[in-house]
């Protein structure tokens, strides 16, 4: 079980404090899916780090019940005069597990090749995002925080990135964050919004799907894009695409 309670957090602005998340209380249980929803900015990636434990809050506390994983693809903790080999094994060394029997799997699967053995400073992000992805693979935790893990690599990394994480551990908690309604409806049993550093809970994922919608685009534009779907026309941006930067 992960418990946050009371949780903010603030970053220094020109304009002074901002505060991006407010007071967010939130229970996950273990066997629980949850997607996590909200406009660029919403803070959806901090409150990620802030349950991995990769960042303090502000105040408020995160408690941790099972193992929880670092971010899905984060690749804040790597040592960038490391090789990509040297960082596996010392990951490896501070988990208590053998780095040798992981070794094989992270060489197949990150497919960097030679790569390994260089300075992960070398690596775009891409081969970053690989070679964290993989070794978050190697590790057993209770519960896996994904940060759009999916939208890394090729298509066919990515098919290998759904079968390692929604297939070999389908019993695993997860917390998600994503902008893809499709995703978070195959992958999810709880669906969070956040909205001007709140949590708003949803049963039903398509009201919280429509509710970011029209939290990005406004209820007017929203009616007038159904309105022109119905009729046939084509809607060039229907399903839009935001990248958080906070």
């Amino acid at each position: 079980m992960i418990l946050v309670t009371d949780l903010v957090k603030q970053y220094p602005s020109n304009a002074g404090m901002r505060t991006i998340l407010d007071g967010i209380t939130l229970t996950v249980r273990p066997g629980d899916r949850v997607g996590i929803l909200g406009r660029n900015g919403a803070g959806k990636s901090t409150l990620i780090r802030l349950i991995a434990g990769a960042e303090p809050p502000t105040s408020g506390t995160v408690e941790r019940l099972m193992s929880v994983s670092w971010p899905l693809a984060f690749t804040g903790g790597f040592h960038g005069r490391l090789t990509g080999l040297d960082n596996l094994r010392f990951i490896c060394r501070i988990y208590g597990v053998d780095f040798h029997d992981r070794l094989a799997f992270v060489e197949e699967f990150t497919e960097l090749g030679s790569y390994l053995r260089e300075p992960v400073m070398t690596y775009s992000s891409g081969m970053r995002a690989r070679l964290a992805f993989a070794i978050s693979m190697t590790i057993d935790f209770d519960c896996y925080l994904v940060d759009e893990v999916m939208a890394v690599g090729d298509e066919s990394f990515r098919e290998r990135c759904q079968y390692e994480l929604f297939e070999k551990r389908k019993d695993k908690t997860m917390v998600m964050v994503s902008h893809s309604r499709g995703y978070l409806q195959s992958n999810c049993n709880r669906f969070l919004l956040l909205r001007e550093g709140k949590i708003l809970e949803y049963e039903d994922p398509d009201e919280a799907y429509w509710d970011y919608k029209r939290m990005l685009i406004g209820p007017k534009a929203l009616e007038e894009r159904a309105r022109a779907k119905a009729k046939g026309a084509r809607l060039t941006q229907e399903e839009p695409i935001i990248n958080d930067d906070i």
